[in-house]
């Protein structure tokens, strides 16, 4: 089974195709070669190292929280890693 889960950028570095992704208090460095005009405050999608793509804020707030449900990650928001 695979997983995307919904981050969001907290910083950019377009040079290296790079950026830093925040979730539930974990900071991660993820590739944005596969995504165009990633920014700080975007959300995407994360999948082994990857973003996948950019999802909206209400989105990725309905994903996290359906996942918190589900128990899968321990906050419906995500806005305690930011």
């Amino acid at each position: 089974m695979c997983l995307a889960l919904p981050a969001r950028v907290i910083s950019v570095a377009p040079i290296h195709e790079t950026a830093i992704v925040a979730l539930e208090g974990v900071k991660k460095e993820i590739s944005t070669a596969l995504v165009e005009d990633v920014a700080v405050d975007d959300f995407v999608l994360v999948h082994v190292g990857f973003a996948l793509n950019k999802v909206s804020e209400e989105e990725a707030k309905k994903t996290l929280a359906l996942m918190a449900e589900a128990g899968i990650t321990s906050s419906g928001t995500g806005e305690s890693s930011v």
